[in-house]
């Protein structure tokens, strides 16, 4: 299997309630760093050939932040432009020029999810190779699933399908498994599979999740791993969320 390496940072995002308008959600500060600057650097620790965060509301902060901060690695650094809120899977759809000669895998990542690290992502992509599977995603399990997408698995525990909260039925809404939105995608099939989606779904977007369902009708094997400690996949979408997570990084590195 190819193991070259594209990460693509989702970093477009209003954050409408994080209560700052004038600023990108992914610069709010973590321990005294910008969010997006503790993805960046793990995007290069696991050795990332191309590094694209996709940038949108308050976008030249974020693009000024990071070609100043990672000025050493300017060669892999390329920015996607999403200026119409669309949905994640429109998100991605906006680095297909930046990807169009990029033969490998492409790992994608949340700007405002800063706690996942190295050895985690490191397992991810060894279960990835090592099954052979074309497109994988990490799964985490919550007492209380409520707003995220579920995993479906069929009867042998293989991974079929996510189900969004809004259009999950009442049994789909039962399930504690659920989708962390951190995927690795084989890049010849990755923008094949996003020509597949379409807005008809319960928010009308393009949900990044969909491409799994084009997967699932190709028959083409997809995995689901879930990660051990569920702090490395929480993102930040409230000020309070974002101070709860301050507590649990201090009490991490200390």
């Amino acid at each position: 299997m190819n193991k070259n390496l594209a990460t693509v940072i989702m970093a477009a995002g209003k954050g409408k309630r994080m209560k700052n308008p004038d600023k990108s959600k992914v610069m709010f500060e973590l321990s005294g760093k910008p969010m997006i600057e503790y993805v960046t650097n793990l995007a290069l620790k696991i050795n990332s050939d191309l590094i694209i965060p996709i940038v949108g509301h308050q976008k030249q902060t974020v693009i000024d932040f990071l070609t100043d901060k990672f000025s050493s690695h300017s060669e892999k650094l390329k920015f996607a432009h999403q200026d119409q809120q669309l949905g994640t899977g429109h998100a991605v759809m906006q680095t297909e020029e930046l990807l169009k000669n990029f033969e490998g895998n492409v790992l994608i990542l949340s700007g405002d999810v800063p706690l996942l690290t190295y050895d985690t992502v490191k397992s991810f992509l060894d279960y990835h190779y090592s099954n052979g599977f074309k497109a994988t995603l990490i799964s985490a399990n919550f007492d209380n699933p409520a707003g995220y997408g579920r995993i479906i698995r069929d009867e042998n525990r293989n991974f079929i399908d996510i189900v969004e909260d809004k259009d999950a039925t009442p049994s789909q809404k039962d399930i504690n498994e659920i989708n962390s939105g951190i995927y690795i995608v084989d890049s010849a099939l990755l923008f094949e599979a996003l020509k597949s989606l379409s807005t008809d779904n319960a928010q009308g977007e393009y949900y990044l999740t969909d491409i799994f369902k084009f997967f699932k009708s190709k028959n083409i094997k997809i995995g689901a791993t879930p990660v051990d400690n569920n702090i490395e996949i929480t993102g930040i979408n409230t000020v309070e969320q974002l101070e709860e997570l301050e507590k649990n990084y201090i009490t991490k590195t200390n």
